[in-house]
């Protein structure tokens, strides 16, 4: 159950909220029970401030709290028609968070160990990179846009959203696998600088590119149809794709044949002891004969029978 805010013993005197009110040039404002309503933006960032002073209700335009000390987010309004801005301070969790944001949500660079509290819904993007997360859990259903979960500490993409119409970015983690992550995705996947030895459980439609550098994939089997560029490098299977890639590029139906060659088996195929991936040569080079590239007798990162 996503949280709900509780005002009890956190009830200021009008008084005290047209003072506060003016102090930080909040204008166009009314109060309901306690709460502050603004027809416009809220400006509270770059204020040193280890709470937010005052109590919010609903903010027509945008919030923001960046650059601060906050440890909370207690007194956040309940919804943001604009962005919503919390990044660069010291929260460990969303709760007290708004529940609906109409454009862009905010919270990367803090201590963020849970997405708990976070919003049901964003309209545009999420932001929850370079944070301490171990798990997309209270990530939001909805986004309409791009999705950033990068440079965390995450070993699953469960519990994050299904389907992403612009970008996602899951690079810099621990993940092991792509199970779990959304299977279709608008723009760009980055699952860069991870964990990875397959992609397995990844994305089947990708409308930009498709980045999967610097990780321990050997074999290409679950690739998804992407639109954009491909990035490999610093992969095992780097230097097969830099074999073959210029006749895929000339006629990509040649990838299925590659597939189809069923060239790979996992480390320890047959009671092999060297704890790297395998190759069946004969038909790796089959696969070369048909391309008309030379054959191999060996490729680096592999053990080849």
């Amino acid at each position: 159950m996503k949280y709900l805010k509780l005002y009890e013993n956190f009830i200021q005197p009008d008084s005290e909220i047209h003072k506060l009110c003016k102090k930080y040039g909040i204008k166009n404002y009314t109060i309901n029970n306690g709460l502050v309503d603004v027809d416009g933006n809220v400006d509270l960032s770059s204020k040193k401030l280890s709470k937010l002073p005052i109590k919010f209700g609903v903010i027509i335009g945008y919030f923001s709290c960046y650059d601060n000390q906050l440890t909370s987010l207690e007194g956040a309004p309940q919804e943001v028609s604009g962005d919503f801005y919390c990044h660069n301070n010291k929260l460990t969790t969303l709760e007290g968070a708004p529940q609906k944001v109409g454009n862009s949500f905010y919270c990367y660079n803090n201590k963020l160990t849970s997405l708990v509290g976070a919003p049901e819904k964003v309209g545009k993007l999420f932001n929850c990179g370079n944070n301490q997360l171990t798990s997309l859990d209270g990530a939001p259903k909805f986004i309409g846009s791009t999705f950033y979960c990068n440079d965390n500490k995450l070993t699953s993409l469960k519990g994050g959203p299904q389907e992403v119409s612009g970008n996602f970015y899951c690079s810099g983690n621990k993940l092991t696998s792509l199970e779990g992550g959304p299977q279709e995705v608008g723009g760009s996947f980055n699952c860069s600088v991870n964990k990875l030895t397959s992609l397995v459980g990844g994305p089947k439609e990708v409308g930009g590119s498709f980045n999967c550098s610097v990780n321990n994939i050997y074999r290409l089997d679950f690739i998804p149809n992407y639109k954009g560029a491909l990035y490999i490098s610093k992969t095992p299977f780097y230097k097969i794709w830099k074999l073959i890639e210029d006749s895929i590029e000339k006629d990509y139906t040649l990838f299925d044949h590659f597939i189809e060659n069923n060239i790979f088996r996992d480390p320890g195929y047959q009671g092999d002891n060297s704890g790297l991936p395998i190759i069946i040569l004969d038909r790796l080079n089959d696969f070369l004969d048909m391309c008309k590239i030379p054959n191999v007798e060996e490729i680096e990162g592999y053990t080849c029978i």
